[in-house]
């Protein structure tokens, strides 16, 4: 199956970008719990998306049929600053009244990251009732949306540049790190089985990133973004300053 193309849009600024996301986002919490009862979704780090975590708070919506992920999370505890559940607790779920058996963040504590990795799949297959045993990239399963940020290195989730956890296609999670610093992350074909990814860049500062992952050729292991080809929506919503040269 080929995978789909890419949906680029263009917005004046982030505020702009965030209005656009959130309007993408209901229209597929709509779809989902009318089709299949519930949503799911994985969410990004980082400060581009934060101000959309507030917008959804702010909404009226089924908050027992939404269920919350994270694509990746650094090894640090729930309560650090660096922690991307901790930015989205505080922006977003604290301020709703969503089950705490409806947000399924990564585990961090256990003091070895792959013990984490292997855990959290675990929990994965237990929820989407998938047999351990029967876990192929084929047998995946799809969380309705996946939020994805890209760094000025084309990383996305933490998946960085010529690192170990772009090789692991047998796995949903698995650790990532840049430098010395550990990751626990998603890897690139779950992320692919969503059944819509979105990527929301910001800043002028990944304009040569952009046009690498958008290049006819590239090496993916140097531009991990490449990856990202789900089999259904991909969406890349740019505020203008870093999509200028895509007009």
């Amino acid at each position: 199956m080929t995978a789909t193309k890419a949906r680029i849009e263009i917005l004046t600024d982030k505020q702009a970008l965030v209005k656009r996301s959130l309007e993408l986002i209901l229209s597929k919490i709509d779809t989902a719990i009318s089709s299949r009862g519930l949503f799911t979704i994985a969410l990004s780090g980082g400060s581009t998306p934060k101000p959309l975590y507030e917008a959804i708070a702010k909404q009226n919506l089924p908050w027992d049929k939404i269920h919350v992920f994270w694509g990746d999370e650094r090894y640090v505890a729930p309560t650090h600053p660096d922690s991307n559940e901790l930015m989205a607790r505080q922006a977003w779920l604290d301020k709703v009244d969503i089950p705490a058996q409806n947000i399924h963040a990564i585990p961090t504590l256990e003091g070895n990251p792959q013990i984490s990795a292997a855990n959290h799949q675990q929990h994965l297959l237990e929820f989407f009732n998938i047999a351990p045993g029967n876990i192929t990239p084929e047998t995946f399963p799809s969380l309705d949306v996946t939020l994805l940020g890209m760094g000025d290195d084309a990383h996305t989730a933490s998946l960085f540049p010529h690192t170990e956890a772009l090789k692991i296609t047998d796995k949903l999670v698995t650790v990532g790190n840049k430098d010395t610093s550990l990751r626990i992350t998603f890897t690139y074909p779950f992320i692919n089985a969503s059944r819509c990814v979105i990527f929301l860049v910001a800043g002028a500062s990944k304009q040569p990133a952009l046009a690498s992952v958008f290049a006819p050729e590239a090496d993916n292991f140097a531009y991990p973004s490449r990856f990202i080809k789900p089999q259904e929506e991909l969406w890349w919503l740019l505020d203008e300053s870093a999509g200028e040269e895509m007009k």
